[in-house]
């Protein structure tokens, strides 16, 4: 056994950031600040405001420092929430407590992939806009702290040639991942099977680029629905299954034998539902895949598209080119101990400060779930991987995180 790893802290790929006020006001022309997204306050409460919305901020968005007892989804000042919610230095000390030691943070008020901006009525300002999304995260947001922060940035998902030069433009400044929709199909978008290709620009810019596909659960911009009055906690605990359908489709779509160095990171999904469905993927591919790339159709089915079913091999295609993420999850840890789940491919997870959140606790809760492990594999599921897939060198921990 190893003995001189450093299993006090983790990497999290899947936390939050509230965007300070000055993200965008500081960054466009001062004839276009009025028309940024930009805070207005009003009979106590923060609205951001873009392009004739008003959005404040939910709660449950912020419940850092908070009991469970207090937790709800009523809008949420900013003078109420805990200031590593929007401050990159105090979200340090935030970190240091819960044994983080690098964090990859989606957005807020641009929801998951930057749908805001896809939703304005002037694109080309939203591109703007986008772009100074994205200079800030790097800049100023991962400037604050080199090695703490793993740049996250967003794409102009409505053009995928403006989506690929703007990747081209942030994998130069060190960006090694971008936001994508689980689902784009709900966002008026085609999908990744679309037959005229629309997205293979920017999975083969991905793959040339080697910038990670990063999708958080709900960039769809669709709650999880069983049924039309189904309670909010069932359909929360039922939205895991929004991730494996993300899976299962970009299994099945070819990409991945067309982009060898494709590689894709389901955020907030959990893992331990992973093994069964590359099972049920084994057995369908095995039962049906002889009349499928006949192109026989049925019930509107239209063949295998561009994928080589003869050659798909689920398991290895799952090994080589997707990864979950976990914040408590002992299914997924038990399915590495049996076998059936490569600890290559788990990272952790913190959410802060989203109310699924393990923070303060975060490195003692996942070190209960890992901690008969053998070292190699607590190390590569706390960090390793994620240093790995990112291509990311943390800095050193700063002190001794509490175990």
């Amino acid at each position: 056994m190893t003995s001189n790893l450093n299993l006090d802290w983790l990497i999290s790929v899947d936390d939050h950031v509230l965007e300070p006020a000055n993200v965008w006001v500081d960054r466009v022309p001062a004839k276009d600040r009025d028309r940024a997204p930009h805070i207005e306050y009003e009979n106590g409460i923060d609205y951001w405001v873009y392009d004739g919305k008003r959005m404040p901020s939910s709660g449950l968005s912020a419940v850092v420092g908070k009991s469970k007892e207090e937790f709800s989804p009523e809008p949420l000042p900013y003078s109420e929430m805990a200031p590593g919610c929007y401050d990159p230095k105090a979200r340090l000390k935030d970190m240091d407590r819960a044994g983080i030691l690098a964090s990859l943070c989606f957005p807020t008020v641009t929801r998951f992939c930057g749908q805001l901006f896809q939703e304005a009525s002037d694109r080309e300002f939203g591109l703007v806009c986008l772009k100074a999304y994205n200079d800030w995260m790097i800049e100023e947001w991962c400037g604050a702290a080199p090695g703490r922060y793993i740049p996250l940035i967003l794409i102009p998902i409505w053009d995928p040639q403006l989506a690929v030069k703007e990747m081209e433009r942030c994998a130069a400044k060190g960006a090694t991942t971008f936001a994508f929709s689980e689902n784009p199909e709900p966002l008026g978008l085609p999908t990744i099977h679309d037959k005229d290709g629309y997205w293979e620009p920017v999975m083969a810019a991905a793959n040339d680029l080697e910038m990670v596909v990063s999708m958080h659960v709900g960039s769809s911009s669709q709650l999880p629905q069983i049924c039309k009055d189904a309670p909010f906690m069932a359909n929360l605990t039922w939205g895991a299954t929004r991730t494996s359908g993300t899976m299962l489709s970009f299994l099945f779509s070819g990409l991945f034998q067309r982009y060898p160095k494709l590689k894709i990171a389901l955020s907030e999904g959990e893992a331990g539902w992973i093994p069964y469905f590359l099972e049920r993927a084994e057995q369908v591919l095995d039962k049906q895949r002889h009349w499928v790339k006949k192109g026989v159709k049925f019930q509107q089915h239209a063949g295998s598209g561009a994928i080589d079913l003869d050659t798909l091999d689920i398991r290895g295609t799952f090994r080589d080119h997707i990864f979950g993420c976990i914040i408590d999850d002992a299914h997924a840890i038990a399915s590495i101990e049996l076998g059936e789940l490569p600890e290559d491919n788990i990272m952790c997870e913190t959410d802060y400060p989203h109310s699924d959140t393990t923070w303060p606790d975060s490195i003692k809760v996942i070190k209960n779930r890992i901690g008969h492990l053998p070292e190699e594999t607590q190390y590569k599921i706390l960090r390793g991987n994620a240093e790995r897939l990112y291509r990311f060198t943390p800095a050193e921990p700063p002190v001794l995180a509490t175990a």
